[in-house]
């Protein structure tokens, strides 16, 4: 019997330490291809290229047989995958693991977690990985235990089609994370600010700055409750962004 088929990527660029650990972590379940941006693409979104040429170039980072850095988004690589690369849909797609989180309102805005998405809508069961901490030293290996037992879980029991998991995991030692909630997407959203800069030449230019702001930070059913109470959260995620119980209403209101 054929070894289950892996394809990873990732939004912060083939070379960062977490695609590295998780492709570590990949092989111990199946073959691995891997296909990744060659350069950052955090806060792409579902983007895809439509107005430049793509290109794939071999690389050497991950000791695998197919790896390639795409000059695309997140997205194209999974499409790049699927269409060009594999001879058969892969049985999960995994994406991170993340520097920095992306629970709540930030899988909208996440290159990671649009990767994963994608590879759900393409058929394939699919995890997006993030971890709490933007250091180039993240330790991911705190959480590798669960992140196995994650994968394990999800090769041997498929979602729905075109849903995914959204994990994210605190920036704690392993024997302070205290296990793994599933738990749903929390309200919440970044407060913007556009701080005004001069160039040299006294031109302004503008710096995205903001907070984020938890409207419900006392529900004890959300991912980011669950992180700030040290569970790794687990939100099932899917693209349907179908305001359902509206319909009924709107259709009333628009006859």
């Amino acid at each position: 019997m054929s070894k289950p088929l892996i394809f990873v990527t990732n939004d912060d660029g083939i070379s960062s330490p977490g695609i590295i650990f998780l492709v570590k972590v990949a092989k111990q379940f199946g073959d691995v291809v891997v296909i990744a941006p060659d350069k950052p693409q955090s806060g792409m979104g579902h983007a895809i290229t439509i107005n430049s040429t793509l290109r794939l170039n071999k690389t050497n980072y991950h000791g695998v047989e197919m790896e390639y850095s795409c000059t695309g988004t997140p997205v194209d690589c999974v499409k790049m995958a699927v269409n060009k690369i594999l001879d058969r849909r892969p049985d999960l797609v995994l994406s991170g693991i993340n520097h920095g989180s992306n629970s709540s309102i930030n899988v909208i805005y996440s290159g990671t977690m649009s990767a994963a998405i994608e590879g759900a809508l393409e058929g394939s069961s699919a995890i997006g990985f993030s971890l709490c901490d933007y250091g180039i030293d993240a330790d991911f290996s705190q959480a590798q235990k669960f992140i196995e037992k994650i994968i394990s879980s999800l090769l041997k029991n498929k979602l729905s089609k075109g849903v995914c998991l959204n994990v994210n995991i605190p920036k704690l030692k392993a024997d302070e994370l205290k296990g793994i909630k599933v738990c749903r997407q929390a309200k919440a959203n970044w407060v913007e600010e556009f701080e005004e800069r001069l160039d040299p030449y006294s031109r302004p230019y503008y710096w995205l700055t903001g907070k984020f702001v938890n409207f419900e930070p006392e529900s004890n059913d959300t991912d980011e409750w669950a992180l700030s109470k040290g569970y790794i959260s687990v939100v099932p995620t899917q693209c349907d962004l179908t305001a359902h119980k509206e319909i009924d209403t709107l259709t009333q209101n628009l006859k």
